[in-house]
């Protein structure tokens, strides 16, 4: 089982990245979960063709009985096990706590050991890497680490956070960060700067996808681009990407 997590700045279309990727994976014939780190719970959205599903933090708010793993876990594109950590409610309490409280249910309900998915993708906030938004990290939950980036000039920024504290950890063997994936805004001299970026950091970068009108025409439906055209080149493009992080060919 491998545990990847995937960090990057708010908006810089993580969530669509982490779920192209798991439904290219699940399309190779592996096992995917997807846990969705944020708040907003929507990192699954485009997996689930509409489908409700309910947050951890959701489901414990709403019920005093013990959790069930089918109560919170929702199968979506090709069985990609999907769950949203959720958070509190709005203006009260702490977001990162529900990574946490997610984490702790997931292990008391030995979900890993239930479902025995080949890959476990984390998709994380990477604005602030602190608290809650860490364990993925600090807990050793992850193996590996990959880092969602544009050329612009704050996404790199928060990359560099997200290196930081992955590197505050690395003594005690927990994460390290493989590979950076360019998620292009079409800036000036974007490659340059990614690149040079990642020479700085002594990360490769394993993955460069084109700013498309075709991701926003499929989430609109709530799919990823490869589900609803898998034999285009931009699928081919994430295929490409999902086969290195599948080989960890970083």
């Amino acid at each position: 089982m491998r545990k990847i997590a995937v960090y990057g700045k708010g908006g810089i279309g993580k969530s669509t990245m982490v779920s192209a990727l798991s439904a290219a994976i699940a399309s190779m014939g592996y096992r995917v979960m997807q846990i969705g780190c944020d708040p907003k719970a929507d990192s699954s959205i485009n997996l689930l063709s509409g489908k409700e599903l309910v947050p951890v933090m959701t489901y414990l708010r709403q019920h005093k009985g013990p959790a069930k793993l089918e109560d919170v876990v929702t199968e979506g594109f090709g069985g990609i096990l999907c769950i949203e950590a959720g958070g509190p409610t709005p203006g009260m309490g702490c977001a990162g706590r529900g990574i946490i409280t997610t984490f702790n249910l997931l292990e008391e309900l030995e979900a890993f050991e239930k479902y025995q998915p080949d890959f476990v993708f984390y998709d994380v906030l990477g604005d602030v890497v602190c608290g809650g938004f860490a364990a993925p990290i600090r807990e050793g939950y992850a193996e590996d680490v990959l880092i969602v980036t544009s050329g612009e000039k704050m996404a790199l920024f928060a990359a560099g956070n997200i290196c930081t504290a992955v590197q505050s950890f690395e003594d005690r063997g927990y994460a390290k960060v493989r590979g950076i994936i360019m998620n292009r805004r079409n800036i000036p001299n974007e490659a340059e700067l990614v690149h040079a970026f990642a020479k700085e950091k002594g990360i490769p970068v394993i993955g460069d996808i084109p700013r498309d009108d075709r991701f926003q025409i499929w989430e609109n439906q709530s799919k990823t681009v490869i589900e609803g055209d898998p034999s285009c080149d931009l699928s081919a493009t994430i295929m490409a990407l999902a086969e290195k992080v599948v080989k960890g060919t970083y």
